[in-house]
C-alpha cells in the first residue's frame, strides 16, 4: 500500500511539481496605512528541513522569530524587497506589490526553475511561475516567505515606533486599527503614511 503525503506545507511539493530549485514568494504589508510592501523570496535547502513551516499569521511572534533565524540560517537562499510608501502611492498597492515581487526574484544568489508565489496573481518573471492559493499554507518555500516578510515588516515597524512614538505602530503594525485612525486624525500623517489610502486622505482632506 502507497504512503499517504502528508498535507500541509512541510510536505513542500504539488502535483505539478518538477525537478530543479523552487523558490516560493509570499509578501507582508498590502493592507496598512503605513509603509512598504515586503516580500520575501525564499529557497529551502531539501538536505537541511525546517520543521514547523506554517503560515506567518498561525505563529506566535516568538516561534516567528525563531523560525525566520533558522530560515536565514539555513536556507539556500533568501532574497527580501520592499516597495516604499511612495511608490504604493505613485503605482497601487497591487501593481507595488508586483514589482517588489519582481525585485525579489532577481535578487536571489541562484537561479530558480520555477516560482511558486502565494495568491491569485503572478508578477510577470523570466522564469516558469504559478499562483498558489493558500500557498502559504500548502508549501514549505512559501510558508518560510511568508515568515521571514513578516518578521522583517515587524521588525520595521518597531524601529518605526521608536521614531514616532505616539502612533503606536509597535502594537498596530500600521494597520487600520481604531487606535490607529484616532492617532492618524490627532496628529496628522507621519512621512511614512501611504497618502493615497482612504482614511490618510481623508485626513489630509479635513487638515486646515
Amino acid at each position: 500500500m502507497r504512503s499517504r503525503k502528508s498535507s500541509g506545507p512541510e510536505a513542500g511539493e504539488l502535483p505539478w511539481a518538477v525537478p530543479g530549485l523552487v523558490v516560493g514568494v509570499d509578501e507582508v504589508g498590502r493592507g496598512p496605512l503605513v509603509g512598504p510592501v515586503v516580500v520575501a523570496a525564499v529557497m529551502l535547502d531539501d538536505e537541511r528541513p525546517i520543521r514547523g513551516l506554517r503560515d506567518s499569521k498561525a505563529l506566535s511572534p516568538r516561534r516567528r522569530e525563531a523560525l525566520h533565524d533558522e530560515i536565514m540560517a539555513h536556507a539556500l537562499c533568501v532574497s527580501i524587497a520592499e516597495a516604499s510608501a511612495a511608490e504604493v502611492d505613485a503605482l497601487n498597492v497591487l501593481q507595488a506589490t508586483m514589482m517588489a515581487m519582481q525585485r525579489a526574484v532577481r535578487g536571489l544568489r541562484l537561479p530558480p526553475s520555477r516560482v511558486l508565489v502565494d495568491g491569485n496573481r503572478l508578477p510577470p518573471l523570466a522564469v516558469p511561475a504559478q499562483a498558489v492559493v493558500k500557498g502559504d499554507a500548502r508549501v514549505a518555500c512559501i510558508a518560510a516567505a511568508s515568515i521571514v516578510a513578516k518578521v522583517r515588516r515587524d521588525r520595521w515597524c518597531q524601529a518605526l515606533d521608536e521614531r514616532w512614538p505616539d502612533y503606536g505602530f509597535a502594537a498596530h503594525k500600521g494597520y487600520p486599527t481604531p487606535a490607529h485612525l484616532q492617532a492618524l486624525r490627532a496628529l496628522g500623517p507621519c512621512p511614512e503614511h501611504r497618502r493615497s489610502f482612504a482614511p490618510v486622505r481623508q485626513v489630509l482632506r479635513d487638515e486646515p
